[in-house]
């Protein structure tokens, strides 16, 4: 019984996304945008649990703004209205992107260090953030002919799941469970594939605590150990949404003069440079944190400040007990 209420949410739920889905992609683009402004302006009036996180994670990455709320708060809805605005705009992506005109959507050249790696016969893991349009990579890059890969978690709910990995691989581009494909994850390595994972995420207290925005952060040690056990150059990068102009060589489909996007790629990490080093995983996991975090502090308004990316911290070490003292 528990079972099929939890089935029949998740229809509903399913239903709800799929009628607001096609809405956006039957209305002009300018008016489905306007709408995720709407949505973005009520997530930020009416859901204070999830401003509240946000705000206190740019108040611990730019404590110079503790002075300044008007800046958070400014930092906040910008965040809401980019992340709406990029989620309408993968809805209508199938419809308005093609091959033939990828160039009124986005500035490939910035990545070039990109082009070289997926042209090249060693692997390669694509680093990234949830920051800009992280879907956006993965889907541009097959339009234009890279098959790469991308480890992503499996939704709760398998219809949800089902429609965003259809959108996901529309292109080309391969998703790989993050808890349920290790096997599959290894097989691509192996044979020179491209993977592109998000590493911004709390690892728990068992996570390996590197600096971020000044703070200890618990970071995931996998990336770097697959970087180091598969010989995987590694491509530190961001996708933000950037003024088109004097960069888009097409013209802006009716409506999409904000959506254009950069591929940015921050740092190119080479595990070789560090196999004889004994804390190379803390290293590698330091350097491409620290990238993210430059992406990050050049376009603060579009990182996902709701995660709670500090919610652990290293347990303080326990002072030594004086020894006892035995009186014969």
């Amino acid at each position: 019984m528990r079972q099929q209420k939890t089935n029949a949410k998740h229809l509903i739920v399913f239903l709800f996304v799929r009628l607001a889905a096609c809405i956006v992609q039957s209305v002009p683009s300018a008016a489905a945008l306007w709408f995720a402004d709407q949505i973005a302006w009520a997530l930020y009036q009416f859901v204070p649990a999830r401003r509240r996180v946000a705000l206190e994670n740019i108040a611990a990455a730019y404590p110079e703004l503790a002075t300044d709320s008007a800046a958070s708060h400014r930092i906040v809805r910008a965040m809401y209205r980019h992340f709406m605005r990029a989620t309408v705009e993968s809805l209508l992506m199938p419809r308005k992107f093609h091959v033939t005109n990828w160039r009124a959507f986005a500035d490939l050249y910035p990545g070039t260090p990109v082009l070289a790696a997926l042209q090249s016969g060693r692997p390669a893991l694509i680093v990234t953030a949830h920051f800009g349009n992280w879907e956006l990579a993965g889907y541009l890059l097959g339009a234009v002919g890279f098959r790469t890969h991308a480890i992503a978690r499996v939704l709760d709910n398998p219809y949800l799941e089902r429609f965003v990995l259809r959108l996901r691989q529309s292109t080309g581009q391969t998703i790989i469970a993050k808890k349920d494909d290790f096997d599959r994850l290894t097989t691509v390595l192996r044979n020179g594939g491209k993977v592109a994972t998000l590493a911004d995420q709390d690892a728990g207290q068992r996570g390996l605590f590197v600096d971020f925005f000044g703070r200890p952060a618990s970071t995931h040690k996998a990336v770097a150990l697959m970087a180091m056990e598969f010989d995987a150059v590694m491509l530190v990068l961001g996708v933000p949404r950037v003024k088109r102009t004097g960069r888009a060589t097409l013209p802006a489909p009716a409506g999409m003069d904000s959506t254009y996007y950069a591929i940015e790629v921050e740092d190119v990490i080479d595990p070789r440079e560090y196999v004889t080093r004994p804390d190379a995983v803390k290293a590698i996991t330091q350097r491409y944190t620290s990238a993210l975090e430059r992406l990050i502090r050049r376009h603060p308004e579009q990182y996902f400040w709701l995660h709670r990316r500090w919610k652990h911290q290293p347990k303080a070490r326990e002072k030594a007990k004086p020894a006892e003292v035995k009186v014969a």
